[in-house]
C-alpha cells in the first residue's frame, strides 16, 4: 500500500479519522493514535465543547408528543412550525378522505410522525447539553430566530378566534391549508438564502 500523499513511498499506517494511508512523513502520532495533518488541524481548530446547562431531555421527549411543542422547548421555532404544518396536513388528509387504504397509510404515518417528533426533541435536547462555543450571533441570526415565535403566536391567535366563532376555520383549512405548506417552504428557502449570502 502506497501513501495517499506521496505515492512513491510505502504507507506505514492509516489515519484514525479519515482512513487515509500515510507514510512516516505524513503521519502525526497523538497519544498512540495516527492522524493525517488535515484531520489533526481540523480537530485542533474546531471550537471546544462546553457544558451549556441546556434543556432536560426527558421534558423535551414528553413535550415532543405534542406537535411543535418539543421543538419550541428546544428553541427551534422554524422546526416547530414545520412540525405543526405537517401534523395539520396529515390530519386534513385523514379527515378529507373516505378511503380505508388512505386512512390506514396516513394513520400509521401520523403515529410514526408523533414518535419522530418526540425522539427528535430528545436528541436535540441531549445535543444542546454540550454545545460548541460559538462567537456572538450576528444581527441576521437574531432576526431569524425572532420570526418563529411570532408565526406560532399568529397561528395561536387564529385558533383562538375560531374558538370564539369569529370565522369558520374548518372552511379555511379545507380549502386553503396547502398555502400553509407553501408559506413554510418559502420561508425555509428565504432562511437558507440569507445564511448563504
Amino acid at each position: 500500500m502506497k501513501c495517499a500523499v506521496h505515492p512513491e513511498m510505502d504507507a506505514t499506517g492509516y489515519c484514525r479519522n479519515c482512513g487515509k494511508a500515510l507514510c512516516t512523513t505524513c503521519s502525526r502520532e497523538v497519544r498512540g493514535m495516527i492522524y493525517c495533518e488535515a484531520c489533526l488541524a481540523d480537530m485542533v481548530t474546531q471550537p471546544r465543547a462546553v457544558a451549556t446547562g441546556g434543556r432536560s431531555p426527558a421534558a423535551a421527549t414528553m413535550l415532543g408528543f405534542i406537535p411543535g411543542l418539543g421543538a419550541v422547548y428546544n428553541g427551534e421555532y422554524t422546526k416547530a412550525l414545520v412540525h405543526v404544518s405537517t401534523f395539520i396536513a396529515i390530519v386534513a388528509i385523514l379527515v378529507a378522505s373516505n378511503s380505508d387504504v388512505v386512512h390506514a397509510i396516513f394513520g400509521m404515518g401520523l403515529a410514526a410522525f408523533i414518535i419522530y417528533m418526540a425522539v427528535d426533541a430528545n436528541r436535540t435536547a441531549k445535543a444542546n447539553l454540550v454545545a460548541p462555543v460559538r462567537p456572538e450571533a450576528d444581527a441576521a441570526t437574531i432576526k431569524a430566530r425572532t420570526i418563529g415565535p411570532f408565526i406560532l403566536i399568529g397561528i395561536g391567535v387564529i385558533f383562538l378566534l375560531q374558538n370564539f366563532h369569529a370565522f369558520e376555520l374548518d372552511t379555511l383549512i379545507d380549502r386553503w391549508w396547502p398555502l400553509l405548506l407553501i408559506g413554510v417552504g418559502g420561508f425555509l428557502i428565504w432562511r437558507r438564502s440569507e445564511k448563504q449570502s
